[in-house]
């Protein structure tokens, strides 16, 4: 979403910080440059207009221009402004109120307002633990009840039994009594859209709220529609009156000025986005995290958050004992694979890590994409169960069935049998003897400078189990050790400054070195 954002300012900034001194003039340059480029992300211009005056204002007093790095403070008062704009500190659903807690879902047609409904009512079923009923008010579009049934169905959420005939309002009423009856903590209303805003619309959502006196007023707006998304907000608001907004298809290739608009137009915070098309993919909004991602500083926390909420703990657990050992198979190759496509692919967790979010284009142009992990994947599928606990045993015969099996060919498969070993040495130096073996010395010193206790495999710390103000105060040592910077490195381990091997930098710690001989990228020199 924030890609072309990214790219123009990182290179506007970078060359700020390249300077010995600047002068008023440097400032207001690179300035221009950073109201052009956020007015070409499709911002608001009054937005751009406030935003640039108050960075103008602080950037141009003289214990900026007169300070030993004055290039990295205009880096952060960008930084800070950014943050403001975005609505400071991020606020999540409120259910502080007597059970049933109702939340109103509003919107435009083709916004995302079902899907975001299930989604939501899946993430407090999950995550909270409360009970959730749904409840479809859309009367009007053909089968959206029906829709929302399914998905309560696939979600294994209560949804309300559908009466034919019924208004909305009557919907709406007979769902606060049934949560009500039922012992649920949630309802959820689902209410229909329009393709356009109009009279009819406004005076059902007023009296779907008198009927149902809802907690909380969502409205959905999909990322991709630019200002008109702002209008849309601020007329709902208008009329209706929200408490937040839910931005949806965050994860599409939009230029991220809606994003960047709404919290200001509107004072409204955003609450959650929809960042992919599972029922999992929905995430809480917090600016900090988002103003890092655009100035291209990485999001540790939320990079250590989907790590927890993806990594199965028992085999990371047997993982970590098999490394203990030095055994490294096939079989452990694959979860790893998989385990990294749950997190979001190479292209996912670049973007959070600092200073690497411009290796993307790299890796892209080297082979290295998602879709090489199910290639992968697919390889070891069609190996014997034998094969993949004992590599050795692929002779040419066996590595033409197995390339036949997954329409690949044998150097496909003789490059992943490359990476594997690679992979395999570095895991017996990892679990060797001495000192708790490599990895444990590693994680256990990365472990105790974030502040948290050892974990799995002696040392690792157990990312299930993190605090969240564990989770701020390790941004804040990241940022401290060097990580918050472009081109930072992790603490104590090398730094990151290039990247993976055979992409012209350093390797990734942790990972076995990078990821060596991985099929598509160029062999060192």
């Amino acid at each position: 979403m924030f890609e072309n954002l990214q790219d123009r300012l990182g290179s506007i900034l970078n060359g700020l910080t390249g300077r010995g001194a600047l002068s008023e003039a440097d400032v207001s340059a690179a300035l221009r440059e950073v109201r052009r480029a956020l007015l070409e992300a499709d911002v608001a211009l009054d937005v751009v207009r406030s935003f640039t005056d108050r960075v103008r204002e602080k950037a141009v007093g003289a214990e900026i221009l007169k300070s030993i790095k004055p290039g990295q403070m205009v880096v952060k008062i960008v930084h800070d402004e950014l943050i403001e704009m975005l609505g400071g500190e991020g606020v999540g659903i409120d259910l502080h109120a007597p059970a049933p807690v109702v939340v109103m879902m509003v919107g435009l047609q083709g916004s995302g307002k079902t899907t975001t409904t299930a989604k939501i009512a899946n993430r407090l079923s999950a995550r909270d633990k409360k009970k959730v009923l749904m409840a479809s008010l859309d009367t009007r579009r053909p089968a959206a009840q029906e829709q929302l049934r399914q998905l309560g169905a696939q979600t294994n959420i209560d949804t309300l039994p559908i009466i034919a005939g019924q208004s909305p309002t009557d919907i709406a009423a007979r769902a606060v009594q049934a949560a009500r009856l039922g012992g649920h903590d949630v309802v959820i209303l689902d209410t229909a859209g329009r393709t356009h805003i109009d009279e009819p619309l406004m005076v059902e959502m007023a009296d779907i709220k008198k009927r149902s006196n809802p907690h909380e007023i969502l409205l959905v707006a999909d990322s991709l529609t630019g200002q008109d998304a702002v209008n849309l907000a601020r007329n709902f608001d208008e009329r209706v009156g929200i408490t937040g907004l839910v931005l949806t298809r965050m994860d599409g290739d939009g230029r991220g000025g809606a994003a960047l608009s709404m919290r200001a137009v509107t004072g409204k915070p955003i609450k959650l986005i929809g960042v992919g098309e599972k029922m999992s993919e929905l995430e809480e909004f917090h600016p900090r995290r988002i103003a890092d991602r655009i100035l291209g500083m990485g999001d540790i926390v939320s990079l250590v958050e989907r790590a927890a909420e993806n990594i199965d703990a028992e085999k990371a657990a047997a993982m970590a004992a098999k490394m203990a050992k030095g055994k490294f198979d096939l079989d452990d190759l694959a979860d790893q694979l998989r385990q990294m496509q749950k997190m979001g692919g190479m292209g996912g967790i670049m973007g959070m890590m600092p200073g690497m979010a411009g290796m993307k284009d790299k890796m892209a142009a080297a082979g290295l994409d998602d879709k090489l992990f199910g290639r992968q994947i697919a390889i070891i599928q069609s190996m014997t169960k034998a094969e993949r606990a004992n590599p050795d045993l692929l002779k040419h015969s066996r590595k033409k069935r197995i390339a036949a099996g997954s329409g690949t060919d044998a150097a496909a498969i003789n490059k992943l049998l490359k990476m594997h070993r690679q992979m395999a040495d570095m895991m017996k130096m990892m679990g060797g003897k001495g000192k708790g073996g490599l990895m444990k010395q590693m994680m256990g010193g990365l472990a105790g400078k974030m502040g948290l206790g050892g974990g799995m495999g002696g040392g690792m710390p157990d990312l299930s189990n993190i605090d969240p103000r564990q989770l701020e105060a390790l941004q804040k040592q990241a940022e401290a050790a060097g990580l918050g910077k472009p081109g930072g490195g992790m603490p104590g381990l090398g730094g990151l400054p290039g990247g993976l091997p055979g992409l012209g930098g350093a390797k990734l710690p942790g990972l076995g070195g990078g990821f060596p001989g991985l099929p598509g990228l160029p062999k060192k020199k």
